[in-house]
């Protein structure tokens, strides 16, 4: 089979970047893997072992456009499979396999598979905790999708999202792949190495947020902006999500 792993990236440290470019060149099946700039290209990838695009401006939605792009061309090239991880993780080298393993297992209906994910610190450790949506697969981060030709239809939809939904870009993601009835297969092993960047995580462990860690998404920003819009554009944000796009008012979360 012909793979392809799709990393986005904006302006993260070369150290970061060149740690992502090692673990997709140690799969231990062939892959193919294309870096795609959003708007500040790292001229030192183009001696890399990878496939180097440049786009000449970041879109600020998340890598959602870079990786639509390099979704659709993987496609357009006649790839098999196609991955994703972003620039400031990385893949067990048994990653690809396990993710192979999976479909065949699932049967030749298989549209996607959905690999497991570990949460770890910038030295390479594991953290002690998982979200509970990790536990019960009812999230699926960017980096765990697997897409086989069944969803390639899907692989634009990272680059129409409205913007205001590209902080949950995932979220929505994943509810699309569901909403359309696509079969999802799950691997067994754990092959993704999540640079957790949640302080609330770390506080979790009782430890002392790192430099690059966040604070958690605000949710309340998103949802102000949907129930902003009139029942025409709520209609055109379904149909670029593929799924209906629910928040409930303030009033009624409360």
């Amino acid at each position: 089979m012909k793979v392809a792993i799709i990393t986005p990236y904006y302006r993260e440290p070369r150290e970061m970047i060149e740690r992502c470019i090692r673990s997709v060149a140690a799969q231990d099946v062939p892959v193919t893997h294309l870096l795609v700039a959003d708007g500040h290209p790292q001229d030192w990838i183009d001696q890399a072992p990878v496939r180097h695009l440049r786009l000449d401006c970041s879109h600020r939605d998340y890598g959602n456009t870079p990786r639509s792009v390099g979704g659709i061309l993987a496609a357009s090239e006649g790839f098999d499979a196609i991955g994703f991880v972003d620039a400031d993780n990385w893949l067990d080298a048994g990653h690809v396999r396990a993710c192979l393993q999976a479909a065949a297992e699932a049967g030749d209906r298989v549209d996607y598979v959905v690999a497991r994910r570990r949460l770890t610190r910038n030295d390479g450790s594991v953290m002690p905790i998982l979200t509970q949506d990790d536990h019960d697969g009812s999230h699926v981060d960017t980096n765990c999708f697997f897409m086989l030709p069944g969803s390639f239809h899907t692989l634009g939809q990272w680059g129409v999202m409205p913007k205001p939904l590209s902080v949950i870009g995932d979220r929505i993601f994943v509810g699309s792949l569901r909403h359309q009835g696509l079969k999802a297969a799950r691997t067994r092993e754990v092959t993704v190495n999540y640079l957790c960047t949640w302080a609330s995580l770390f506080l979790a462990i009782g430890e002392t947020p790192p430099d690059y860690a966040k604070s958690q998404i605000d949710g309340n920003r998103v949802r102000d902006w949907w129930l902003g819009l009139d029942e025409r554009d709520r209609q055109i944000v379904d149909r670029l999500a593929a799924a209906p796009v629910r928040f409930a008012a303030a009033q009624e979360a409360a």
